[in-house]
């Protein structure tokens, strides 16, 4: 009888620690699907619409919960779906924000609210306007993007990219993960 009792209690005993296993596994699972929808994510930059910021193949770690507090700022680097893509991801500099005017003359001199913007993103002067040569009044709750190398970066100023809504931005890009020679924040 002891024999039987003693198997049973090591059947239990298995069954007990195969269970506690799973639902570990579960809730790490659960757990990292939150992390990962909520809080942050990996993505890989393709193209060189952000050169000289960041690089073709890079790795970057998204950080997506202060925009649930506050609206993006001017020249933070953003990630969003391409509307017209095929599950493309897009990664620029917010340039315009909600309420300004922005409009990019023939000589490459970015204005907002009639004033030149000061700041040294772009590698090189922007050739074409595209539809920034004429003056657009950015809406509530959307924002004008540019790419850091603005010759050769499809952005605000295209009208298969347009104006960017802030519920479409997946997060700002806050660290670089890949490659391990430029691991650390993203100035």
């Amino acid at each position: 009888m002891s024999t039987e009792k003693t198997e049973n209690e090591k059947k239990k005993s298995v069954a007990k620690e195969i269970l506690n296993t799973l639902l570990y596994l579960a809730t790490v699972f659960i757990l990292t699907l939150l992390f990962i929808t909520f809080v942050a994510q990996r993505t890989k930059v393709i193209g060189s619409s952000m050169n000289p910021t960041v690089y073709d193949t890079e790795s970057l770690i998204l950080e997506k919960v202060s925009y649930r507090f506050h609206d993006p700022e001017r020249f933070d680097i953003v990630v969003f779906p391409f509307k017209h893509g095929n599950k493309q991801n897009f990664i620029k500099r917010v340039i315009g924000l909600p309420g300004e005017k922005v409009r990019i003359d023939d000589e490459g001199n970015i204005y907002i609210n009639g004033e030149i913007l000061e700041e040294n993103y772009g590698a090189e002067v922007i050739e074409d306007p595209g539809m920034a040569r004429e003056e657009i009044t950015i809406p509530e709750g959307e924002f004008f993007v540019l790419g850091d190398n603005r010759n050769n970066s499809m952005d605000s100023r295209e009208e298969a990219v347009g104006l960017i809504k802030k519920s479409d931005i997946m997060g700002r890009a806050v660290f670089r993960i890949f490659p391990l020679t430029k691991f650390g924040g993203i100035k």
